[in-house]
């Protein structure tokens, strides 16, 4: 009897350090992904399977598009403008020069054109991460804080609440956008340690949440009101994120990590679930900053 891991899809080979930031392109027709640890930015052409990497002098947490052309990047040392083709890497501004240790882990852009983007200790030894938002005269300013790991922010289908994540004490929260406000922080879910820790998240057209789980081997579909709906189980361990895609948004990528993970012979693989496992689901698009 077949198992249903056996229909996901092996879109990469394994061996991804730690698979992240993953971004539909309707553009460039493209799911991209990083490496963080890797150093790396992937492309995935939805078209004909085939791929392309680009090299960073640092870690690199994530990329999303700017209006104007090219991309915002998110790097160790704080955000970037970025073109790839031809390769310019442009630093904006490094959100916290008072932690050294820090880098950006996961973002994305609201329907203000504004990119809210968490940090992390690099060693995860201390408290010091925080949500941070990018405001398209290329300003910054800290949201809120301490994280141990910010994760996966991401929105409503109306922009009216982000959801945010500490992976490090397992809570997910959501906050009211209020006058371009975030507000009322509460909490979304609370992961019990059978789970994994929250990870990466998107949201559904229909108004649903879905998060990687780290050290849980699978994706799951929150409702508003924080109930669970529905799972799928994955190949690898380690589930760092989740995009929606395709010209329907009815395609879904996940990406998974290898560090630490030496037995895990799929870890670090950029996987895709079938439609039949989505149960009729599609996404948003993905927004675009506006500076």
């Amino acid at each position: 009897m077949s198992s249903p891991l056996d229909t996901i899809l092996r879109r990469t080979p394994p061996g991804a350090a730690l698979g992240e930031g993953l971004l539909w392109s309707r553009r460039d027709a493209c799911v991209y992904w990083v490496d963080i640890l890797g150093n790396k930015l992937h492309a995935y052409y939805l078209a004909d399977g085939s791929s392309k990497t680009w090299y960073f002098p640092e870690h690199i947490g994530w990329v999303i598009e700017r209006q104007q052309g090219g991309f915002i990047a998110g790097l160790m040392s704080g955000f970037y403008e970025l073109r790839l083709d031809p390769f310019i890497l442009k630093h904006i501004a490094n959100p916290f020069p008072h932690e050294p240790g820090n880098r950006l882990n996961d973002a994305k852009a609201d329907d203000q054109g504004r990119i809210w983007a968490g940090s992390m200790h690099k060693p995860q030894t201390q408290k010091s991460g925080a949500l941070y938002r990018l405001d398209t005269d290329l300003t910054h300013r800290e949201i809120d804080g301490p994280y141990q790991v910010a994760n996966g922010p991401t929105f409503s289908p109306d922009h009216s609440k982000i959801y945010h994540t500490d992976s490090g004490e397992n809570d997910v929260f959501v906050f009211d956008i209020e006058g371009g406000e975030a507000v009322n922080k509460r909490l979304f879910v609370h992961f019990p340690d059978e789970w994994g820790s929250p990870d990466g998240m998107t949201t559904d057209a229909q108004g649903g949440i879905w998060i990687a789980h780290w050290g849980g081997g699978k994706v799951s579909r929150f409702r508003p009101d924080a109930s669970l709906d529905f799972s799928v189980e994955l190949p690898a361990k380690q589930i760092t994120n989740i995009c929606f895609a395709g010209d329907k948004l009815d395609r879904v990528f996940v990406t998974s990590a290898a560090v630490d993970q030496p037995a895990d012979r799929e870890a670090g693989t950029l996987f895709e679930i079938p439609s039949e496992l989505l149960r009729g689901h599609t996404g948003l698009e993905p927004q675009k900053f506006g500076g």
